[in-house]
């Protein structure tokens, strides 16, 4: 399919043009959550797995792999728990995994899952990136109607100049 050509070609040069600029880049990690082993409790972590930039609902490593992006995270101190919600306190957690793992203040991105630029890949349409009509389209909100979604090389176009040339103020 050329549209799936295209896009691995505008996702390489995508990769190239960043790097190349020396736009930085954030953490890729994988979360392990808390578990015992050997009856010792081991505190949650955030595995380093690369770095990678940020393009809207896309994460792209220098290598030009295509992440889905998942959750993201700042590595500070966590606080002090408030049990106020359950949802604030995974939060905490996350913040205090990646507080563990990387310097103060680096933006970790974790659960993020590498997108297959094939037609086997992209079949079940699960996630950001769908194929209809024979065109690769960005899904950038999971119940967004796929006659609004833009084509994915515009998407990633607009995505890069944005890191490229940030408006003023950002």
């Amino acid at each position: 399919m050329d549209s799936l050509h295209s896009a691995r070609r505008a996702v390489t040069d995508a990769a190239e043009r960043l790097s190349s600029a020396g736009v930085p880049d954030e953490a890729l990690a994988e979360f392990t959550p808390q578990r015992r082993k050997l009856g010792i409790t081991l505190s949650p972590r955030m595995k380093p797995i690369g770095r990678a930039w940020r393009l809207g609902v896309f994460l792209l490593d220098a290598g030009g792999t295509l992440y889905a992006a998942g959750h993201s995270t700042r590595a500070v101190e966590p606080g002090r728990s408030n049990y106020q919600s359950v949802s604030g306190e995974e939060r905490r957690m996350h913040r205090a995994a990646a507080h563990r793992s990387y310097p103060e203040g680096t933006v970790v991105n974790f659960g993020a899952r590498v997108l297959e630029l094939s037609e086997e890949g992209l079949a079940e349409a699960s996630g950001p990136l769908l194929i209809s009509d024979g065109r690769l389209l960005v899904r950038w909100n999971p119940t967004a109607d796929v006659a609004t979604a833009p084509e994915f090389e515009a998407y990633l176009r607009e995505r890069v100049e944005l890191l490229l040339a940030p408006p003023e103020g950002a």
